[in-house]
Parts: C-alpha cells; sequence; structure tokens
C-alpha cells in the first residue's frame, strides 16, 4: 500500500466553523494565473465522518470538496468521496487531482499509479516524475446530438443568445463522468459576455438530461484550444472556474466536431476567463489514436486559504 493513512488521527465529530486541526487543506486546480483555477477544500482521513458533516464542508466555503477514505477493496489505493454545497456527487476532476497532489506532496502517495474508488466507479490515476504531473482518467465518451428544436431555442433562450451567434457545429450532449451540454459560441469574446438567466439553468438541464451547460468557443485548431464556460444544473453556484468532467467531455465532442488535426490526441480548455479566474486543462487520450480507451486529465495544482461563504 502506498498510500499512508495517519495513524495518529481518531474518529471525530465535525462542525463545518471548526475543521478538525491538520485534516483540513485548500487547493486551487488548474491556475493559469493569478487568482486562477478551481478551489476545493481536501479533508484526509475522512472514514469516520458522516455525509451531513462532509456536505457541510462544502457548504461552509461554497466549492466541491473532497474526502479521502480508506478502500473498502484493498488492492485499491484509496476512496474518495465529493460533495458540493447541495449533495454528494459521484465523480470530481479537479477535486480529485487536488487531493492527489496533497498526497504526493504530504509524501502519502508514494507510487506512480493509483487506483481510487470513487462512486462513478474505479478511477486510475498517474504520477509523471519527469514532469512532476498528476493525470487522473476518465471513461470512454459518448455523444448525442440535440436535435429537438424547442430544447436548442430554449438554450438560446436560457444563454439569452441569438441563434445567429451559435457556431455550426451543433449543440450536443457528450458523456464521461457525467453528461454535459456543449454549445458551439462563434467567438471567446462573445462566450465571455454571456449573462445567462441563472434561475432557468437546472430545469434546461433536467429537460436536457445533463448535468451542466457548456458552452465554448474555438480559440486555435493546431493545437486544439478552446474556452468554455461552466453552468451547473444544480451544485449551490452559479458558474464553475474550472470543470475538468467537462473538459474530458470536451475532448469527445472535439472529436464529433473533427476539431482535432489528423493524428493528434490531445487539446487545451481554457474556463474561468469571465470570473477573472483563468484556468487551464489538458486533455488527452490515453492511448493516441483509441478513444475507446478514455481520456486523461490534467494540470496544474497549487496551495491556496478559502474563506467562508457568507
Amino acid at each position: 500500500m502506498t498510500f499512508v493513512k495517519d495513524a495518529s488521527v481518531s474518529p471525530y465529530s465535525f462542525n463545518a466553523a471548526f475543521p478538525p486541526r491538520g485534516n483540513l487543506h485548500f487547493v486551487r486546480v488548474f491556475p493559469s494565473g493569478p487568482g486562477g483555477g478551481n478551489p476545493a477544500p481536501v479533508v484526509l482521513d475522512a472514514d469516520a465522518m458522516p455525509a451531513d458533516a462532509m456536505k457541510a464542508i462544502a457548504a461552509h466555503y461554497g466549492h466541491e470538496s473532497a474526502f479521502v477514505c480508506m478502500p473498502h477493496d484493498a488492492a485499491n489505493t484509496m476512496r474518495l468521496r465529493f460533495f458540493v454545497p447541495e449533495h454528494e456527487m459521484e465523480m470530481c476532476g479537479h477535486a480529485t487531482l487536488g487531493a492527489l497532489w496533497l498526497l504526493r506532496r504530504l509524501g502519502r502517495w508514494t507510487s506512480r499509479v493509483a487506483t481510487l474508488e470513487t462512486l462513478s466507479g474505479i478511477v486510475d490515476a498517474r504520477y509523471c516524475e519527469h514532469t512532476q504531473s498528476i493525470a487522473v482518467s476518465q471513461p470512454k465518451g459518448s455523444v448525442v446530438p440535440v436535435g429537438d428544436e424547442t430544447l436548442r431555442a430554449r438554450i438560446c433562450d436560457v444563454l439569452r443568445i441569438n441563434v445567429e451567434e451559435l457556431d455550426s457545429l451543433g449543440i450536443v450532449n457528450a458523456t464521461t463522468s457525467r453528461t454535459k451540454t456543449l454549445i458551439p459560441v462563434r467567438s471567446v469574446q462573445r462566450l465571455n459576455s454571456l449573462t445567462p438567466s441563472l434561475d432557468d439553468v437546472q430545469e434546461l438541464c433536467d429537460a436536457l438530461g445533463s448535468t451542466g451547460l457548456y458552452p465554448f468557443a474555438v480559440e486555435s485548431a493546431e493545437p486544439l484550444n478552446v474556452h468554455a464556460r461552466q453552468f451547473p444544473r444544480s451544485s449551490g453556484y452559479p458558474e464553475d472556474a474550472a470543470t475538468g468532467i467537462a473538459a474530458a467531455a470536451m475532448l469527445y465532442g472535439a472529436l464529433h466536431y473533427r476539431l482535432l488535426a489528423h493524428g493528434a490526441s490531445d487539446m487545451i480548455v481554457h474556463q474561468g476567463y469571465a470570473m477573472g479566474k483563468p484556468s487551464c486543462i489538458l486533455v488527452r487520450m490515453r492511448i493516441p489514436g483509441d478513444p475507446d480507451a478514455g481520456c486523461w486529465i490534467s494540470g496544474a495544482v497549487e496551495s491556496t486559504t478559502l474563506e467562508p461563504v457568507q
């Protein structure tokens, strides 16, 4: 076992305002400039924490939060649980990456690879000594066009965008761990000026069978760089600064749209610029040229501080 539990930590009750000393850490994942990236609280040795306490942390700090536990199966490296202010999540890409980075920094994950138990299933991770980077796996994606004219019109209404401002690529639902609705916009400038009707996002996502609206615009073709924004269905906050799961779905959207140059197997997703939180996510196929093998998401991580939400 190359993941080490701190044996000095005993079971505890939890008050969100007073986290257990030494167990609560804060990371910022996928930063690409000052103030960038998606913050995440990470709680270590969380086996004894009840679900309500985990949800309370997410609500207290207003961000997706990761909780590191011992695995149910000793053959796996660790178990991760994820909460947003409103509910538990099956999987969270940036919180996974942040938790792994923290454990690496503390010397509690020392192997080159890891298998992680999550509610979405087993997730693989790998550490590259040469680049000192961590990558987290996502399963093979699927893409389904949104052909219903009423739904497409509703998307424009909620995003407050004219249909002429959409790119001709077409709106699709793309799925890896979760389904995201990819909405191509003609320019990065228009993308960043969107002011959606946030009160209507959840109802629209329910109609789409999606967990978030993901409008995007292509910045460059070779290498493929896109800018995107994520308006989640019901997480307890209006917009995400960086969304690893959506970026993975975007890779399969890019394959569907034939945006990847011949022989290319990766892309860069920029997010958070409209929020003043510039972020950068690298997505690449696990096996170049074989999208059926799934993909990796990776990016920078740094320590940060977080204040409770008001």
